[in-house]
């Protein structure tokens, strides 16, 4: 397998907060460059907490020749404010987004004007027409906060409707939910692309930590194999560089057009399974 049997590739950063961090994010960037990624998103605070480091993590990359794109969320922000926000990433050369709802604070949603992400893709598609490309996020084994299955993927197709370009899913490491999703969505009229997020396994505490999180399931073979090699870590790294490898194939093998990686800003746990996959 080769770069050229997927269409897709994409990388996923978080705005760095000191220059060390940009550094070591500059050079990430470079690194995974050399697998020509549809572009890297560079995702956004709880709240719009971290707006203008993503705002300035994004102008950072493109100033260095990256196609990088926003996450967006909806935040206290006014209708005003949005917009001008929009303006400043057309202004950038921005040619994709990702349209979340983001984390609600602990003002909840009382006093903000965007409830769900679908209203934040209608007004990107009223004020900007199609000027972007939207991408919106899915949960194959469900959102943490949706009631049901199928209460979610109404949901998904709330932003479809909407205008939304792609979806890309929460990461997993179980392909059977990931195709029960697919089928689910088709059978609901969902018939845009569908992505799937992977995240490299690089260390044990910090998957358990984030998955708990996010409500991503780490199946009980993999969480045993993974706690039997908690303290040595290179045989963590080998195990789930081949991990993700094989699930990566069987996703591709299965009709994915390409995945979405949440790298965590690291470049190695990501060069180490792309390098797995693209040489077998």
């Amino acid at each position: 397998m080769d770069r050229s049997d997927f269409s897709h590739l994409s990388f996923e950063f978080f705005p760095p907060k000191t220059p060390r961090e940009t550094r070591n994010l500059l050079r990430t960037a470079s690194r995974l460059a050399e697998y020509e990624p549809d572009f890297y998103s560079v995702t956004h605070g709880a709240g719009g907490s971290a707006r203008e480091g993503t705002l300035e993590t994004v102008r950072m990359l493109h100033e260095h020749g990256y196609n990088a794109i926003p996450h967006v969320t909806w935040g206290s922000d006014t209708r005003h404010d949005m917009v001008a926000l929009l303006r400043k990433y057309e202004e950038i050369g921005v040619s994709d987004m990702v349209v979340l709802r983001g984390d609600i604070g602990k003002e909840g949603l009382s006093d903000t004007p965007f409830r769900y992400a679908h209203e934040l893709v209608s007004l990107i598609r009223d004020e900007m027409g199609q000027r972007f490309r939207l991408h919106v996020g899915c949960y194959p084994e469900m959102h943490p906060e949706a009631a049901s299955i199928s209460d979610d993927i109404s949901r998904l197709k709330e932003k479809v409707d909407a205008g939304a370009d792609t979806c890309i899913t929460q990461y997993f490491y179980n392909p059977d939910a990931y195709r029960a999703f697919v089928d689910s969505c088709l059978e609901a009229g969902i018939n845009k692309p569908i992505l799937p997020g992977v995240m490299p396994i690089a260390n044990f505490q910090k998957l358990v930590q984030f998955s708990e999180k996010c409500g991503a399931e780490i199946p009980r073979w993999l969480m045993m194999q993974l706690r039997s090699r908690e303290h040595d870590s290179e045989q963590l790294r080998m195990f789930g560089m081949d991990v993700v490898a094989n699930l990566c194939r069987r996703l591709l093998a299965d009709g994915a057009l390409g995945i979405h990686v949440y790298t965590l800003n690291l470049a190695r746990p990501t060069q180490a399974f792309l390098g797995r996959l693209l040489n077998t």
